[in-house]
């Protein structure tokens, strides 16, 4: 049952409990329905305006965590989706007119406006919604910063202008131009926009699939269970979970870190300007908004693709499952079918929900069981990508005077993707990291801001100092591909 107290975060993670734990006792398709009447009984709201409101927000978000679309009959496959019935609330008319208005005589506002849509009433200045053409000039020319600018979060939180409204000044998603970096749910204050899940299709494989079950954890998961739980300790939860074993993708770092280092130093000889391929986020604003650079992109698979890869050549018929704070990451193993890496993809905020569901608690452990080298667990924070690949150069003695523009954010991939189009980029590399700080402020985070960052911090002084070639000489009889081409 849920409670008036509850913010976005407990609704979502009490649904995809629900769903993971009906799905464990394989009762979900008997119970589904009766759920949103149990998680709020009524007869007063608790979040909304009333209580069949709702439940048609915890119907969908069952739906959205059975990998399907929240409205039926309007299915698509993008992973990020509005709810409908949660998408309201949200100023409509975005330059509204406050009190600071002085309805001085210089009316520099209606004189900046070329559509008529201000006028002056007893009080202040009038914008007319109706003829409004959100041109910002008004806003900019008032003295008295009276006219506050209301543009939708979501909107105004995409980096790439995937965001519009349909008649009913519902969200609407352009497939075409979504990233998945997942901005829009994490800035959307009416928990309205959401992403589907392979949760209940990962549970169905180990209750059922006569295959074993490999799980990859990203480098970011470190820290997000307490600074005491190891990957020693996950590999134990993991498979209580039924899991046939656990990697580090950290170990897949450092593959992608050996093989981009080596396209680097050819570019870097040939004066070809190159893109790293790690953030699936950043691959897609490539090829989705400046398809003349994807020539430039490293070649090199990402971390996710280089562990699963590295898996089905120890264990053939092993089925992958990616598990990380990204959401991006399973529009890439939708976008990547054909280059066998990873099979499904979790946030970590659902493998919490599958942990609470089957009552399995992370213990600490004393040993590390470390696979990937300092430098790989470091790819989820902004500049450890470079960091890895320099330190492959360095190990390699090749050239280590390499120029690389680290961009931290979607607004900086953006300006340096932009630069590197019109062929005005200085550095000779360009590192592309969509969410700020890293892969560790992923949208699907369990624990963000300072205690997520210590608990890491605190793991991470634990690991050994295992060079990066040294790392992966053990694994040099596997044969396996690190590229898409």
């Amino acid at each position: 049952m849920l409670g008036n107290d509850n913010n976005i975060d407990a609704i979502k993670q009490e649904v995809l409990y629900q769903v993971a734990k009906l799905s464990f006792e394989g009762k979900l398709d008997e119970k589904k329905d009766a759920l949103p009447f149990e998680l709020i009984p009524g007869p007063q709201a608790n979040f909304r305006c009333c209580i069949y409101k709702e439940r048609e927000i915890i119907r969908q978000r069952i739906r959205l965590a059975e990998g399907k679309s929240p409205s039926a009959g309007k299915d698509n496959k993008n992973i990020v989706q509005v709810i409908n019935s949660a998408c309201e609330g949200c100023p409509i008319t975005r330059f509204v007119v406050t009190d600071n208005c002085q309805k001085c005589v210089g009316k520099r506002c209606q004189a900046a406006c070329n559509f008529g849509a201000i006028s002056m009433l007893r009080d202040r200045a009038y914008i007319d919604p109706s003829k409004c053409k959100e041109c910002t000039k008004c806003s900019q020319a008032c003295p008295y910063n009276a006219i506050a600018d209301l543009m939708r979060p979501c909107k105004k939180s995409c980096p790439v202008d995937a965001i519009t409204m349909d008649e009913n000044n519902i969200v609407v998603i352009n497939e075409e131009r979504c990233i998945d970096c997942g901005s829009c749910i994490k800035n959307c204050p009416f928990g309205a926009i959401s992403d589907r899940s392979f949760m209940t299709d990962v549970i169905d494989l180990l209750l059922q699939s006569p295959r074993p079950v490999y799980a990859m954890l990203a480098p970011a998961w470190e820290g997000q269970f307490g600074a005491d739980i190891t990957f020693a300790s996950m590999v134990e939860a993991i498979k209580g979970l039924g899991f046939a074993g656990l990697y580090e993708v950290a170990l897949g770092a450092d593959f992608v870190a050996a093989s981009e280092s080596e396209e680097w130093a050819e570019g870097y000889r040939e004066g070809k300007k190159m893109t790293t391929s790690c953030c699936p986020a950043f691959v897609k604003m490539i090829r989705r908004h400046y398809p003349q650079l994807v020539e430039n992109m490293s070649t090199t698979v990402s971390p996710m693709t280089a562990t699963a890869r590295l898996i089905k050549a120890l264990y053939p018929d092993a089925v992958c499952v990616f598990i990380g704070p990204c959401i991006a990451k399973k529009g890439e193993v939708l976008d990547t079918v054909a280059l066998q890496g990873a099979d499904y993809a979790l946030t970590l905020d659902e493998l919490y929900a599958m942990f609470r569901a089957k009552e399995v608690k992370p213990e600490a452990a004393a040993d590390t069981l470390q696979q990937g080298s300092i430098y790989g667990k470091k790819f989820c924070i902004a500049g450890g990508v470079t960091a890895s690949v320099l330190q492959s150069l360095k190990e390699k003695q090749e050239n280590t005077d390499i120029t690389v523009k680290q961009c931290n954010g979607a607004v900086e991939c953006k300006k340096a993707l932009t630069l590197l189009k019109a062929g005005k980029l200085p550095e000779d590399f360009l590192e592309g990291m969509v969410c700020e700080g890293g892969c560790q402020n992923g949208p699907g985070s369990v624990l963000t801001g300072r205690v997520a960052n210590v608990n890491r911090d605190k793991l991470f002084n634990k690991a050994d100092s295992r060079n990066i070639h040294e790392n992966l000489d053990s694994y040099k009889e596997l044969e396996f591909s690190m590229h898409t081409k």
